[in-house]
């Protein structure tokens, strides 16, 4: 039923543009040479955004930084081995995906960690990149109040992620 949804919904839009005499090519093409433009604006915060990720992870600053911040997600109750995943999640959707997948491979996909990093990964954004492709695309220059707030959301989500697990998991 969904492999058919989409072709569907297409070519309903299709035949609808037909009755209302749309030049469809050229409704496409137009849209096609704006989305370049919208990319020759993002493209930079892409590549800077990528390879900050690649450089925390390979110069061990993540190591680094998930020392100094143990003592404080010890007290919120967030196991130290998802930290990574905290960190690199609003950075880049697939370091964390991959952070994520080496926390599941290394203690299960079952165990509290596991989940905690499962949970996590939903309940968070990649707050830099979405802030670099939607304010970027509409030539916003100062994210003033939205990058702090959404960083609050993340941590937050992080610690819900924790507790919801311990509660759902461990304590039902």
């Amino acid at each position: 039923m969904t492999a058919i949804f989409i072709p569907l919904i297409l070519a309903s839009v299709a035949i609808y543009a037909m009755s209302k005499k749309v030049d469809l090519f050229d409704a496409l093409t137009s849209g096609a040479r704006e989305s370049i433009g919208v990319l020759y604006r993002i493209l930079p915060s892409l590549v800077a955004l990528l390879s900050a990720v690649y450089m925390l992870r390979a110069s061990g600053a993540l190591e680094i930084l998930v020392d100094l911040l143990g003592p404080l997600t010890d007290l919120v109750g967030i196991s130290r081995e998802v930290v990574p995943l905290m960190l690199i999640r609003p950075l880049s959707g697939s370091g964390a995906l991959a952070v994520a997948s080496e926390i599941i491979s290394a203690h299960g996909a079952d165990s509290m960690i596991g989940r905690t990093a499962a949970v996590m990964l939903g309940s968070s954004e990649t707050t830099f990149y979405a802030v670099g492709i939607y304010f970027g695309s509409v030539g916003i220059k100062k994210s003033r109040h939205a990058v702090p707030a959404a960083l609050i959301g993340d941590v937050a989500g992080a610690i819900m992620a924790a507790l919801v697990v311990k509660i759902w998991f461990y304590m039902i």
